[in-house]
């Protein structure tokens, strides 16, 4: 892609494909008042003197109280506190009236429950663009054992979903992957059959046969596992469903009974249970609008994790009757 056809829509959504973590800057104003944003553009830049730098937008409300202030701190938040950057990520009247805070070291504010704060002095300032790189030295600092918060791609993104989802007692798992290549979506199944997910009771490895990596490896597939996408736990047979989404490759002379199919032309009545198309009528929709959530909950209600609502309660129903119009390219 060149300069002249260079689409700034579509160039957000190539950067959101690097996995973030989360974070919200906070500073005081001249007259005391605690302000903040949530950033995820943030980066170490030295440890030799301890350096970060945090980017903010010249059309952000708190531009140029940041841009003035003698320094800031970085608040890494916790999986716990996806509202909290929610908040400071909208226009509210008071952003810190739902979060436990100090100020540090450094006089900035900083979060109890985050899972590591940086308190910094004012380094220097570098103008770059539609932004300003705030960069800061780090006076005082904490982390603990929580697990952060990840960002990519429009959703939030948690890294102890899955260990969670499985430690329920009583409940056997079975893995399942939602894997593409080029706009187009794996499936197993001959000509005549019905077609599933590929599936198996653990991850494991390619040279494990009975887990999902060891499966896709013998049938041929080179396969890479990203972020987990639905967690279903079924109380009636108690089994766990956790369904990855990720991509693969066909290797030479794969196992004819796996197919890619496009993401147009996905044969919904072949699929072997109701429950595979209301995952994949969800991922269809999703990766059309680059915005992807995490399904939580029962085999017939639970909640949709995304950026703009938080928890939205949602059912199977209601998830096929948003999504049905993914089905008006069935392949014959």
């Amino acid at each position: 892609m060149n300069e002249a056809t260079f689409d700034v829509r579509d160039y957000r959504h190539a950067l959101g494909a690097f996995l973030t973590g989360v974070t919200v800057v906070t500073t005081f104003d001249p007259q005391g008042t605690p302000r903040g944003f949530t950033a995820n553009s943030f980066t170490s830049v030295s440890l030799d003197p301890p350096l970060v730098l945090v980017c903010l937008a010249k059309r952000a409300g708190s531009f140029s109280v940041f841009n003035d202030a003698d320094g800031y701190a970085v608040n890494i938040l916790s999986e716990s506190q996806q509202a909290v950057s929610t908040v400071f990520a909208t226009p509210t009247e008071d952003r810190f009236s739902g979060v436990e805070w100090r100020t540090g070291p450094a006089g900035y504010p900083v979060f109890e429950s985050a899972a590591a704060w940086l308190d910094c002095r004012r380094h220097g300032l570098v103008d770059a663009g539609d932004h300003v790189i705030m960069i800061g030295r780090v006076i005082g600092y904490h982390h603990t054992v929580q697990p952060p918060l990840g960002y990519s791609r429009g959703t939030y993104v948690s890294a102890s979903l899955e260990r969670e989802a499985a430690a329920r007692s009583g409940r056997s798992t079975e893995i399942l992957a939602i894997l593409e290549r080029d706009e187009e979506i794996l499936l197993i199944g001959g000509e005549d059959a019905l077609l599933a997910l590929p599936q198996a009771g653990h991850i494991g490895s390619a040279g494990d046969p009975c887990s999902l990596l060891g499966l896709l490896d013998a049938a041929g597939f080179d396969a890479e596992l990203g972020f987990v996408f639905s967690v279903v736990d079924n109380a009636q047979t108690e089994r766990m469903r956790i369904v990855y989404r990720g991509t693969a490759e066909a290797r030479p002379n794969s196992d004819g009974s796996f197919k890619f199919y496009g993401l147009k032309n996905i044969p919904w009545q072949r699929l072997d249970a109701p429950a595979t198309g209301t995952v994949l009528r969800r991922y269809v929709q999703e990766r059309v609008q680059h915005r992807f959530g995490v399904y939580v909950g029962g085999a017939e209600t639970g909640q949709i994790a995304t950026l703009s609502s938080g928890l939205e309660p949602t059912s199977n129903e209601d998830i096929n009757a948003r999504y049905r119009d993914v089905e008006s390219d069935d392949a014959p």
